[in-house]
C-alpha cells in the first residue's frame, strides 16, 4: 500500500512526534492510548498522526489548547508548523456551478410564489369590498 502524506508533511520542521511526545510529559501520560483517551479521539487518530498519514487538524489543536493550556501558537510551534495564516484557494468555499443554478432556480421560484400570493390577497380584498355587506369573507360579525 502507498503511504499517503498530506500537504503539511512537506515542511522540513514540520515534526507531529515531538508536539505529541510533550504532550505525554506535560500531562504524564504512559502512552498514545492514554493521551488519545485524554484528547477524546480514537487511538487510530494518533497513529496517523506519528505516521505522517493525517495531519493535526485544526479541531484537535483546540482540543489539545484545551486540555493543556498551552497557547495554539506553542502547540503549533511544538509540531515546526511555522506557517503565519492559513489560506484557503480561491476554489473553496465558492458555489458549485451547478448549486449555483439550483440556488437561481430556487429564488426564482420562491419570488413567483410570493408574487402569486400577493395577486390572491389583492383579489380577496377586492371581492369582500365590491359585495357590499360590509362584512368580510373572514366570518367576523357583530352581536
Amino acid at each position: 500500500m502507498a503511504q499517503q502524506h498530506h500537504a503539511l508533511s512537506s515542511q522540513e520542521s514540520y515534526n507531529p512526534n515531538h508536539l505529541l511526545d510533550i504532550l505525554l510529559g506535560k500531562m504524564q501520560l504512559k502512552n498514545d492510548a492514554a493521551l488519545s483517551r485524554m484528547l477524546e479521539v480514537a487511538p487510530p487518530v494518533i497513529s496517523k498522526i506519528r505516521h505522517h498519514r493525517l495531519p493535526v487538524g485544526a479541531s484537535l489543536l483546540i482540543r489539545m489548547h484545551e486540555v493543556t493550556g498551552m497557547s495554539i501558537r506553542d502547540l503549533r510551534d511544538l509540531m515546526g508548523d511555522r506557517r503565519t495564516k492559513y489560506r484557503l484557494s480561491d476554489a473553496q468555499g465558492r458555489p458549485k456551478p451547478e448549486e449555483k443554478a439550483a440556488q437561481a432556480a430556487a429564488a426564482a421560484a420562491a419570488q413567483q410564489q410570493q408574487g402569486q400570493q400577493q395577486q390572491g390577497q389583492g383579489q380577496q380584498t377586492n371581492e369582500a369590498t365590491s359585495s357590499g355587506s360590509g362584512t368580510s369573507s373572514t366570518g367576523n360579525y357583530a352581536h
